[in-house]
């Protein structure tokens, strides 16, 4: 059975860093794409970024230049480090992988709350 772990989330502060991580069980991802999609109170899920098994990454523009996707393969786990955090973040960040190229494998979420 293929699990999806987060960890990480909290309450944190305008301007403050977190990182968020998944750690996959049950199958490697290496040769897949992992991602990060959130949902905020009242919103449809959104994009927020991905890696692919070639280390490409895309970001949704709403987070360029202030989060950055990584993964060690080593520990099946991909990683969302956010920094320079807004209110308008706050949301519940799922972690995803891909089956055949479509977001098929998702986390439980972990909430972050950016307060102003």
């Amino acid at each position: 059975q293929v699990q999806l772990v987060e960890s990480g989330g909290g309450l944190v502060q305008t301007g403050d860093s977190l990182r968020l991580s998944c750690a996959a069980s049950g199958r490697t991802f290496t040769s897949a794409a992992m991602g990060w999609f959130r949902q905020a109170p009242g919103k449809e899920r959104a994009f927020v970024g991905s890696m692919s098994s070639g280390g490409e990454t895309s970001y949704a523009d709403s987070v360029k230049g202030r989060f950055t996707i990584s993964r060690d393969n080593a520990k099946n786990t991909v990683y969302l480090q956010m920094s320079s955090l807004k209110p308008e973040d706050t949301a519940v960040y799922y972690c995803a992988g891909t089956l055949y190229s479509q977001w098929y494998y998702w986390g439980q979420g972990t909430q972050v709350t950016v307060s102003s």
